[in-house]
């Protein structure tokens, strides 16, 4: 892994790659632009130690609430060696990361990272940059997805390439004050909003209506729910609740 000083430095956002999508999605016989049936999923990689990050926390939290978007933060680790350990991060989430660059054909990682909907990418500080590929991302022929007490529904749609994946997704409702006493942000309180506590798979969708039961948990957290193509490809659909199954 290159140095922690270039993970900050990505390559060009791929504006004429998302502009072809679009379009692509535009001529589909079935398109849905953000709403609240059809919400964006906007994804921030960012870490504690490392002092670009702040401003893209900023900007995830005024995205909070927003009812056509579902915004979550993962904290990533290979900051950790640098003089202070993240106290959200996962090696699951760093993992996460690194399959977007793959998908996304870039060679590297950095910080902070965007990723809408599993499409496109941009750096987490540029706000006007992160609003465009909101506004421009549809989804052609989006399933529903409904969570109800403890189950979710996802309902029937363009039959996928491959089953996709249905992932449950447990965050912080709120935000949570982080003092940092080591590293680049050395004596700075941290702000972060909808903080990911855990990730796992509930199973596939295949194009069929389908039910999947929520698995107990911190009644204290939010719940999204994201069918995302395999690979951690494109998602075609989400959904989110500020309350948890009861453990």
């Amino acid at each position: 892994m290159k140095s922690h000083r270039q993970h900050r430095r990505p390559p060009a956002p791929p504006r004429q790659k998302v502009l072809g999508l679009v379009m692509a999605l535009v001529a589909s016989t079935s398109v849905h632009a953000a709403d609240i049936r059809h919400p964006v999923v906007v994804e921030l990689f960012t870490s504690q130690g490392c002092s670009s990050c702040p401003p893209a926390n900023d900007n995830l939290a005024r995205l909070t609430g927003r009812p056509d978007v579902i915004a979550l933060s993962f904290g990533v680790t290979y900051w950790d060696q640098l003089g202070w350990k993240d106290t959200f991060a996962s090696r699951q989430y760093t993992e996460r990361q690194w399959a977007y660059a793959r998908q996304l054909r870039h060679d590297n990682v950095w910080t902070p990272q965007v990723v809408v909907n599993g499409r496109a990418d941009t750096v987490g500080v540029n706000r006007a940059d992160i609003d465009s590929l909101i506004r421009s991302t549809v989804v052609a022929e989006a399933p529903a997805v409904q969570i109800a007490g403890p189950s979710v529904q996802i309902g029937q749609g363009r039959a996928p390439g491959a089953p996709a994946d249905v992932l449950l997704v447990r965050y912080e409702p709120g935000v949570i004050d982080v003092p940092v006493r080591r590293g680049e942000n050395t004596g700075r309180t941290l702000p972060h909003s909808h903080v990911v506590r855990s990730l796992v798979r509930l199973g596939a969708w295949t194009g069929a209506p389908v039910r999947f039961q929520i698995p107990r948990g911190d009644p204290r957290l939010g719940v999204a729910v994201l069918v995302q193509s395999a690979g951690t490809g494109p998602i075609l659909a989400a959904a989110s609740s500020q309350v948890s199954v009861p453990g």
